[in-house]
């Protein structure tokens, strides 16, 4: 559906400002997607986040820093979305050995069970309804790399 049918917006002012209303957009359709494959697993889109960081540590631990400066959503609150992990099980946490006063978070075996199996959910989804070729995707990836380039 085009943006314009999507949020009954007939015009724009411009194409950069219909492009960054349908980046908005897109953002939060993909959002409410994934909010819906992960709603069965009783987590959120950044705990999934979390997850994916650890299974990326191959069974190392991360120190709470790390993980947050890898998400995804820079605005999320680590502490309090792991500690919700904690209580699920998903997740560990250990004193480092070499800095006591440093925690370490691990991937349970429940957590990384929980992490591949959502993945494997969203391929498939992915799969299934995915509109572009490997090549719109590359170009894709590259004009939404290009944004960022100006303003990081």
């Amino acid at each position: 559906m085009r943006l314009e049918e999507a949020i009954k917006q007939p015009r724009f002012n411009n194409e950069f400002e219909k492009a960054d209303v349908n980046i908005l957009y897109t953002a939060n359709w993909m959002h409410g997607r994934f909010h819906y494959i992960l709603k069965p697993y009783g987590i959120s889109l950044q705990q999934f986040n979390i997850l994916r960081i650890l299974r990326g540590q191959n069974g190392n631990p991360a120190p709470l820093k790390l993980i947050t400066e890898r998400m995804l959503d820079k605005m999320s609150n680590t502490s309090r979305l792991v500690d919700k992990m904690l209580i699920k099980n998903l997740l560990e946490r250990k004193i480092c050995p070499e800095n006591r006063r440093q925690v370490e978070i691990l991937l349970t075996k429940k957590g990384l069970d929980v992490c591949n199996e959502i993945s494997e959910v969203m391929e498939k989804s992915r799969r299934d309804a995915q509109p572009l070729s490997e090549k719109e995707a590359a170009e894709l990836n590259r004009l939404l790399d290009k944004i960022r380039s100006k303003t990081q």
